[in-house]
């Protein structure tokens, strides 16, 4: 079935039932049927092999089941922002996103996702328009919600628990949690989403807001997106094994008091598309609103495009962030490979809190910044400080620019396959290499998708 007549069929069919009392038990067809299979657990019902998803849900439980699709209409809300929900997705489920409405799939406060894929059935969310015809921006993407701490209300003052609304009226987030869970996210892929509503009003293809640390996630990829393609608003959550290829705009982006941990993740860029691999803010609001956004990241690369002028910065540290970037490789970008702006940035790294540790800078232009009384130099000696272990040197990695077939292992011989550091901290495994990869595994195989449309 084509994508383009699921959409007209899901649109005329049947809605999903009383999605507040929970299923009709008196359905036959194959989803419903395993209603008591699958526990308690409210299943959309599938008709023709497809479900219709939208409004809210807040039963306990809702299940998305193998051998049926599914398309989300419109905001789809998983929660009440008060009592859990869960919405549990089974390996190799397909959701795809209705383009002709502003689709998104949220899960509110209090609720989870657990979405566990495998490298051999992942978890797909994509456009429901027909492979050939995607674009970014199809629909509106993913978006987490959480209560853990947030730098929304700093008052030049004091930052207490706070809650703000997302972007793109994707709800309420923030609070005063910080081990809050909202789920799992695991060998999740979602394509083609993201929407750029106005310039200050966008949706991201993975949006983190708030969100604790007792989530997981581990094993995702934002490809082809509008907007960003994860982006982390305040919160705890960690991540590994992150993939984000073809970006609109930033690859990863964090702001408002992100504080969690990243390791092994790769930012592609694409031609005529993209901006920053990295786009690192504390508040643009009060550069030193607290709590300070101050992520720890090791084993990145970042890929730009050194011929393409939307191929600005791989990392843009600003606003006033602090951070610890260990073992990050970053080549091809044509602006330069690392950025500093706004002085209170500059102060962050001039206390130490914010370094770059055993990275590797390969680009046309190493450094620059638009800060009044700083130049490229002062960001050179930031970087290249004493013990740091960085350097500027050719990457030779085997095919970074190959869209189709990336290949963003070293070559032999490169300087990214010895010499790594990562932060004393049991999260991080303990690597040689410096960059998401070593010379020999693709952690990436199998489950991502490289598709241009």
């Amino acid at each position: 079935m084509k994508k383009l007549s699921l959409i007209a069929l899901l649109l005329t069919s049947a809605a999903c039932g009383d999605k507040d009392g929970g299923a009709d038990s008196s359905a036959t067809d194959d989803s419903t049927a395993d209603d008591t299979a699958s526990g308690d657990a409210f299943v959309p019902e599938c008709v023709d092999g497809v479900a219709a998803v939208s409004g809210e849900y807040t039963q306990a439980k809702v299940k998305l089941v193998t051998g049926c699709a599914y398309l989300l209409s419109g905001g789809v809300f998983i929660g009440d922002d008060v009592n859990e929900t869960i919405l549990e997705i089974e390996p190799g489920v397909t959701v795809y996103g209705d383009n002709t409405t502003l689709s998104f799939l949220v899960i509110r406060r209090g609720s989870k996702l657990q979405a566990e894929g495998t490298a051999a059935a992942p978890i797909v969310f994509t456009s429901a328009v027909e492979a050939g015809s995607r674009k970014p921006g199809d629909w509106g993407g993913i978006i987490l919600n959480g209560r853990a701490p947030i730098n929304n209300c700093f008052n030049g003052a004091e930052s207490l628990p706070c809650e703000a609304e997302g972007e793109g009226g994707t709800g309420l987030y923030g609070g005063g949690e910080p081990n809050d869970s909202s789920g799992v996210l695991k060998y999740v892929r979602v394509e083609f989403g993201g929407r750029k509503i106005t310039d200050e009003n966008e949706l991201n293809g993975i949006a983190f807001q708030g969100v604790g640390s007792g989530t997981v996630v581990d094993y995702i990829q934002a490809h082809r997106g509008a907007d960003d393609g994860v982006e982390f608003f305040g919160g705890m959550v960690d991540a590994t094994h992150v993939v984000v290829t073809a970006p609109d705009d930033d690859g990863i982006d964090w702001t408002d008091g992100w504080v969690g941990r990243v390791q092994f993740a790769v930012v592609q860029q694409a031609d005529g598309l993209g901006d920053n691999g990295i786009e690192a803010d504390n508040s643009n609001d009060a550069n030193d609103a607290t709590p300070r956004s101050a992520p720890v990241l090791s084993n990145v690369t970042l890929v730009g495009v050194p011929t393409s002028d939307k191929s600005d910065l791989g990392a843009l540290l600003r606003e006033g962030t602090a951070a610890q970037l260990w073992s990050t490789l970053i080549v091809g970008f044509n602006q330069a490979c690392v950025g500093l702006s706004q002085e209170a940035t500059f102060e962050q790294a001039a206390s130490g809190a914010l370094v770059m540790a055993t990275s590797i800078v390969d680009c046309a232009t190493s450094f620059s910044t638009d800060v009044e009384g700083k130049t490229a130099d002062d960001v050179a000696a930031w970087y290249n400080g004493a013990s740091l272990g960085n350097q500027e040197t050719a990457s030779n990695l085997t095919k970074p620019y190959d869209l189709s077939a990336p290949n963003f292992r070293p070559s032999a011989g490169s300087a990214a396959l010895s010499g790594a550091q990562q932060p004393t901290d049991s999260f991080f495994e303990s690597v040689s290499y410096i960059g998401a990869f070593d010379a020999t595994t693709d952690w990436t195989a199998g489950w991502i998708t490289t598709a241009a449309d």
